[in-house]
This record gives structure tokens, sequence and C-alpha cells, in this order.
């Protein structure tokens, strides 16, 4: 089945929060698109909606779930996905994207988006999950790459080799948080720059950037966590220069979902990718 595919503006967005509605509607030199959280639009009407019409006047809408439980064992929500789907219906997106993890067993919800391990049977229940999301949706879905503080002995594929072979079977395309990357590079001890040489970027579609916070694990080394609070941080702007140079510019979203700042100080945040989309645009171009 052919599913619409997804056609972000290759340029700088950010998440939306309500208090840059003006600030958003009123910018004389507009970014290119808006995030929302599917799960906060998910009621029938009132103010939500009344928001997320007048900036789709203005700007392309990329949905992002964070409820789905893509990486659960058990059958995705059905009530969930259908509301999902009168979601994208009733605002089309250009791009919809959910996370490589699972928050849901049973009927409890957690307020998290945890890890799985890559095995052959985590796999095959993705891939049936990827499938059954863009059937619903009638479009291509996004499968982003996640922060992980754990990693699981049970686990026989290499991430990156995991998010391919999804990819491959499904026909989805890839949604890539360089933040993640980073932060679960220095979790485990790892090289970022060796993550993102083995990532199938062929298949990204969009990508993410955010803030982290600093901590300690109980043996004292460093721990950094997804929390979305800050700047990004100066080697996640490498990280993404890196990226963009081999892959040429793509649609990157700024995220700041905690001590949410000013619309000035996101917007600056916005800007400096799109600076560096410039330079990348500029790079191909005279290669």
């Amino acid at each position: 089945m052919t599913h619409a595919r997804s056609a972000l503006p290759v340029d700088a967005g950010v998440g939306f929060k309500p208090q840059h509605l003006d600030g958003l509607l009123g910018d004389a030199a507009p970014l290119g698109f808006v995030e929302i959280h599917a799960e906060n639009y998910m009621g029938a009407g009132g103010p939500p909606h009344a928001m997320l019409g007048a900036l789709r006047e203005r700007y392309a809408l990329s949905i992002h779930g964070v409820g789905l439980s893509i990486g659960a064992m058990r059958p995705l929500d059905p009530e969930h996905l259908a509301r999902l789907a009168a979601l994208c219906a009733r605002h089309p997106p250009a791009s919809f994207s959910e996370h490589l993890a699972w928050s849901s067993h049973d009927a409890v919800y957690y307020n998290d988006l945890l890890p799985l391990p890559y095995t052959t049977e985590t796999l095959a229940r993705v891939c049936e999950h990827v499938d059954t999301v863009q059937t619903a949706l009638r479009r291509q879905m996004l499968l982003e790459n996640p922060s992980t503080y754990v990693l699981f002995e049970t686990s026989t594929i290499a991430e990156t080799d995991f998010l391919r072979e999804v990819a491959r079977r499904t026909g989805c395309g890839l949604l890539l948080d360089v933040n993640n990357v980073f932060v679960s590079a220095t979790n485990h001890g790892t090289s970022a720059e060796t993550y993102l040489k083995d990532f199938p970027l062929e298949h990204v579609r969009e990508i993410h950037l955010g803030g982290h916070a600093e901590a300690v694990d109980d043996t004292g080394a460093p721990l950094l966590i997804d929390a979305h609070g800050t700047p990004v941080a100066d080697p996640v702007w490498t990280l993404y220069a890196q990226v963009i140079a081999r892959t040429g510019p793509l649609p990157s979203l700024i995220e700041w979902d905690n001590d949410v700042p000013d619309w000035p100080v996101l917007r600056a945040e916005a800007e400096r990718a799109r600076a560096m989309l410039s330079a990348a645009r500029t790079r191909k171009d005279a290669a």
C-alpha cells in the first residue's frame, strides 16, 4: 500500500507552546513549521483546536505522538489509534512521528518513554505496529531513535541496524534526534560519532534538537537526562553540523518542553538551526 510521504519544508521549526502563539502568528520572518504532541489535541474542540487552526494557516504542521507505545509487546490500543487518526484527518499534518519505545502495559500508561531489547521478536512486533499505524493514518510515519539509560543483555541487534531494518521492512521514515544520540552515548560510554556513522541516514526525514540535564549516577559517572528544558548543548550542535554535512539540509526542530523560555529565546535557537541549514545548502550547491 502506498502512503502519503512526510512533506515538511526543509527549514527550522519549533515545538508549539500556547504561550508562543502571538509570537508565531506575528513573526515577520516565520519559521518553516511547528510540531505538536498529538495527545494534547485529542479532545473534541475548544481553544487547542482553535489555536491549531490559526497556526495551520501560516505553518506546516508536524504531529509527534508520545503515547502509541510502538515498542510494546501487546497490540496497539485501538481507541488511541482511532483518536490519532481523527486528529490527523481534522488537521492534516505534513508529517507524523512516534518513538521507538513503549509506554503502556495492559491498561496502565506510564509517563515515560521506556526502552526495549533489540531482538528478532521485538523487531517483528515493532514492524507490525508501524504497519498498523501507517495503514490507519494512510501516511508514512517517522520513527525516532530513543534516549536510553540502560542496556539489555538480551539485545542481539545494534540499535542502528534495528532502525534500518524497520525502515526497510515497513517503508517508514526515521526521525533522528541528535540530542538523544549524545545522551545515550554519554550514558553508555560509547561514541556518538561512531553511532552516527552507522545510522541509516538515507531514511531520515526530520531532525530533532533539544537540551539535556547533567547529573551523575550512583558510581559518580556522568548521567545525562533528555529533559528538553535548556538550550541545545554545543556538542549536540557539532553533531548536528556533521549530520547535515552528510545528508544535506533536513527539516530540523527545536524541542523545549520544560522551563519554557520566552518566544525570542526559543526563536533564536531555531534561527541557529536555520543558519546551519543555510550553510549546508550552500556547501551542497557548491559541491
